[in-house]
């Protein structure tokens, strides 16, 4: 009896231990921004630069209607509960219409019920467009301990779905706020449209795809304007600059800032991305001309699809002519 009773107390107090460290580890906050002891709020400038050049983007490159530009950028800071966009997951209607139209209201909305529902949003911030494919743009965020991740897009122009952006970057490195982070850009596809190049009319993909990054051999198809084969990555489209500001900067503009100076990188650190010569398929062999008695020639033509670019491979002959017995003689 004794025996029993000591089991049944052992018991008792492993379960009592059991629930106590299951109710202790159920209360603990979920995510890496729960790890965050940095201070609770700290303030960066972000700095965002275009390197679409036609240098390092030679094909098809937008030189009008319109022209190659970004459009303005559309940021949030959040906790790991709340995503602005994935990689291989869906898009929402919100980043449908940013990433087709520019159109940031449906995805205004949605972080905004995101942050009352779930409380997952800090902030939300915004930066001017950019008019040309190189060029900087700025503004400035908070983060919180609680809300220390960064997502934002910026739209591609023109361009049937396409992206540039961060998902869920993480300034917070666990006891201290990250001084200085860049990161380099590439274009992603939204999924929503079946566009292959800049100028491509509105086509919707039914059913709707998954967001994917666009790389030089994917999609792997000749007429997608970011098809390079012949590289192993693209060059960099865009990049991004996050800096802390000292709580004697606050609320200074950026441009006021003593901040690393990018205009010069703009132009310095273009890649030269070879583009070769692209030609048509023959055409038939015109008719055989010559004299009687005499062996004629006949010619058949092609064309230039695309002229090469920063030393990539020239076009060749562009006319070929054979000999023949003439049909119609003379």
């Amino acid at each position: 009896m004794e025996n029993l009773m000591f089991v049944y107390c052992s018991c008792k107090v492993i379960w009592t231990l059991l629930i106590t460290i299951l109710g202790y580890s159920s209360s603990l906050p979920v995510g890496d921004d729960s790890i965050c002891a940095a201070e609770e709020l700290a303030k960066y400038s972000i700095i965002f630069t275009g390197k679409w050049s036609q240098t390092a983007f030679p094909k098809q490159y937008p030189l009008y209607r319109p022209p190659a530009q970004w459009s303005s950028m559309l940021g949030v800071t959040h906790s790991s509960d709340y995503s602005m966009w994935k990689k291989n997951e869906y898009a929402s209607n919100g980043v449908r219409d940013f990433a087709e139209k520019g159109e940031a209201w449906v995805l205004m909305k949605e972080i905004e019920e995101a942050g009352e529902k779930i409380q997952s949003v800090h902030g939300i911030f915004s930066a001017p467009a950019i008019s040309s494919g190189t060029g900087q743009t700025s503004t400035e965020l908070e983060v919180h301990s609680r809300h220390p991740l960064v997502s934002f897009v910026v739209r591609i122009v023109p361009s049937p779905d396409w992206f540039v952006g961060i998902d869920s970057l993480n300034l917070c490195g666990g006891d201290h706020w990250m001084e200085e982070v860049s990161v380099d850009l590439f274009p992603y596809d939204a999924g929503t449209d079946s566009g292959f190049t800049f100028s491509s009319p509105n086509f919707a993909t039914i059913p709707q795809d998954t967001v994917t990054e666009i790389t030089c051999s994917s999609p792997s198809h000749p007429a997608n304007s970011f098809y390079y084969p012949k590289l192993k990555i693209l060059p960099p489209i865009a990049q991004v600059t996050m800096v802390k500001l000292k709580k004697n900067q606050l609320g200074l503009p950026v441009s006021h800032l003593n901040l690393p100076a990018k205009s010069n990188e703009v132009i310095d650190s273009i890649s030269e991305t070879p583009l070769d010569c692209e030609v048509s398929q023959w055409s038939s062999w015109g008719l055989c001309r010559g004299p009687c008695g005499k062996t004629g020639t006949k010619i058949r033509t092609r064309f230039v699809l695309l002229q090469p670019a920063n030393d990539g491979t020239p076009c060749p002959d562009l006319d070929e002519e054979r000999g023949c017995e003439p049909d119609n003689c003379i």
